[in-house]
């Protein structure tokens, strides 16, 4: 799936089939459901990938002592451009990656 095809699917009521934990939670997040997102993404901290997405969460949030804190775990930079492009950056990584 590419991210045209995965922000198409934020129409449906439910998530595609198949798709890996931290790309669901990004799901729910693009439909502006964080706290559906952050309950997945909580659900195996310490994977860079969950952390990651943790990490955009709590910057959409506005908590961003603790996103930097996620970024860390994640051995990602700290964000501070705009959150849907972010979203979508995270979004397209975690679609491309195996």
């Amino acid at each position: 799936m590419d991210l045209a095809a995965f922000r198409e699917s934020l129409k449906g009521d439910k998530p595609p089939p198949g798709l890996t934990r931290p790309v669901e939670a990004l799901w729910h997040a693009g439909r502006g459901d964080w706290d559906a997102a952050h309950k997945l993404v909580q659900q195996d901290e310490g994977e860079p990938k969950h952390d990651w997405v943790h990490a955009h969460l709590h910057r959409v949030e506005g908590d961003l002592s603790n996103a930097g804190y996620w970024y860390r775990r994640a051995k990602q930079p700290a964000e501070t451009g705009p959150l849907d492009a972010e979203w979508a950056k995270i979004t397209q990584a975690l679609l491309t990656s195996p």
